[in-house]
């Protein structure tokens, strides 16, 4: 074994192993073949013509530096569950490690995701300082139930809201 192969044999034991029986001078001999996988695609936004291209060695140990170097790109239309952007929208998605394609990740690449997360955690901050402060939680059950009223009706103080 050479190369990046030596490593990984060190390592760990391949999950793939691909041999083939040989007879060299009336000896059988068993031969072991790399297992080696090329992707053809547009994965970056160059235009070069596919002659032009050439192959990218990626392991596990570079994979994040090939990622930031090419930085691919998925333009995708989805149908919006938001509310008031029912229909259609379009995202422009780039990822520059493996990291990019993690939820958290894809929603800060979101806008319209980052605003309603940021909204949230906003809200459950508010929560747990309620949850601590009985003073605050008291306030903010009053102000909700005098938001429930329709306009007009008097609240427990004889107030109108």
């Amino acid at each position: 074994m050479s190369g990046t192969q030596s490593k990984i044999g060190k390592v760990r034991v391949p999950r793939v192993q691909i041999t083939y029986d040989v007879e060299t001078g009336g000896a059988e001999q068993s031969k072991e073949l790399p297992l080696v996988i090329g992707a053809v695609g547009e994965f970056a936004e160059e235009d070069n013509d596919l002659r032009e291209r050439s192959f990218i060695n990626i392991d596990k140990d570079n994979f994040n530096e090939v990622m930031s170097s090419l930085r691919p790109c998925a333009d995708v239309i989805v149908d919006s569950v938001l509310p008031g952007k029912e229909g259609a929208m379009a995202l422009a998605l780039t990822f520059s490690s493996m990291e990019d394609f993690t939820p958290d990740q894809v929603v800060q690449n979101v806008p319209e995701l980052k605003a309603l997360l940021q909204m949230r955690n906003e809200l459950s901050e508010l929560r747990n300082r309620a949850a601590s402060n009985i003073q605050l939680k008291e306030r903010l059950g009053a102000a909700l139930e005098q938001g429930k009223r329709p306009e007009g009706q008097p609240g427990d103080d004889g107030e109108t809201a």
